[in-house]
């Protein structure tokens, strides 16, 4: 009995090396391992979990895929790239909208830093926590005007 669970044991200890490339295996001799410059990985186990490649997202009919063998920084069709453009741009204007229509309503509750009291505001310290929170949100969306106007700078002009 003994001797079945030492030698059961013996495949539980096998020596799993770590190959140039991330690359574990368990099935190496130690020559081999040498040969290729494998190292013995210590101090734990390793579970490798093999995935299935994902499958490209079915495209719209009239739509083509770049071809796979294409480089990574290969180039857009400038017509296409044009379109990409405005959609960007037209996003960034309708969220620069709701951004300066939310500052602009908190410019009017705020009311040059003495917004009206609300009923629950009967100690006078939840009115003053109120007022430095209007005053960190319009500081916020202020940023956040900033930023949006700056990188519709950075696009290039709209098509005529």
């Amino acid at each position: 009995m003994l001797a079945c669970l030492l030698a059961s044991g013996s495949t539980w200890a096998q020596t799993v090396y770590r190959c140039p490339g991330n690359h574990f295996t368990n099935s190496l001799t130690p020559k081999e391992a040498e040969a290729k410059g494998c190292r013995v990985v210590e101090g734990g186990n390793v579970t490798i979990v093999e995935t299935r490649r994902p499958t490209p997202a079915a495209r719209p009919a009239g739509t083509q895929a770049a071809p796979a063998s294409a480089p990574a920084g290969s180039r857009v069709d400038p017509n296409e790239q044009r379109a990409r453009d405005s959609d960007a741009r037209r996003i960034l204007e309708a969220e620069l909208r709701r951004e300066e229509e939310a500052l602009a309503a908190l410019r009017k509750e705020y009311n040059n830093g003495e917004p009206e009291r609300r009923g629950d505001e009967r100690n006078y310290q939840k009115y003053l926590d109120r007022v430095a929170n209007l005053q960190a949100e319009i500081a916020r969306k202020e940023a956040d005007i900033t930023s949006i106007r700056r990188e519709l700078a950075r696009l290039p002009a709209a098509a005529p």
